[in-house]
């Protein structure tokens, strides 16, 4: 018996199938889902980050009930498009949650969308306490539609 573990070889980025787009944040997540032909996105939920199993049990849960094929992770990078400490955590957390689902990821700039997200929900009129209920989640749509409705979607941004 081969005592030697192969590394497994990074799963193909699928062009169909529902796709969970990622907003990373030390104590909230928010989530967002593609529709199956992977052309509009939308909100899911916001997460509220506890211990690493328990984190680990609802990624692999969210993942499971909405039949996802594929991670899409949004880095913050700064307007010079250099990556600081945010975006090494951010992809730091999305390689845990590839890892942990065995699915393929790729990371996309989220500059702006929490800024629209916010715009998007102040002109609803909602109180501060519900703006904050959905802004993650929201920002998570926002970078997830812009993925999307990318030209390029293989032109993510590199690393450090």
């Amino acid at each position: 018996m081969n005592s030697e573990v192969e590394t497994p070889t990074p799963a193909e980025f699928p062009t169909n199938g529902r796709l969970l787009g990622v907003d990373y944040g030390t104590k909230r997540v928010g989530l967002a889902v593609s529709s199956p032909d992977q052309k509009f996105a939308g909100p899911l939920e916001n997460y509220n980050r506890r211990t690493e199993p328990l984190d680990a049990k609802h990624f692999l849960q969210v993942v499971s009930e909405n039949r996802i094929k594929a991670l899409v992770v949004g880095l913050p990078v700064h307007l010079s498009g250099d990556e600081g400490q945010k975006a090494k955590e951010s992809r730091e957390f999305g390689q845990w949650l590839a890892d942990l689902t065995g699915l393929p990821i790729r990371y996309w700039d989220e500059r702006y969308t929490s800024a629209r997200a916010e715009e998007a929900l102040l002109e609803a009129g909602l109180s501060k306490k519900k703006r904050q209920a959905r802004l993650d989640k929201l920002a998570a749509q926002f970078m997830l539609q812009a993925y999307l409705d990318a030209p390029d979607r293989e032109k993510s941004p590199e690393s450090m």
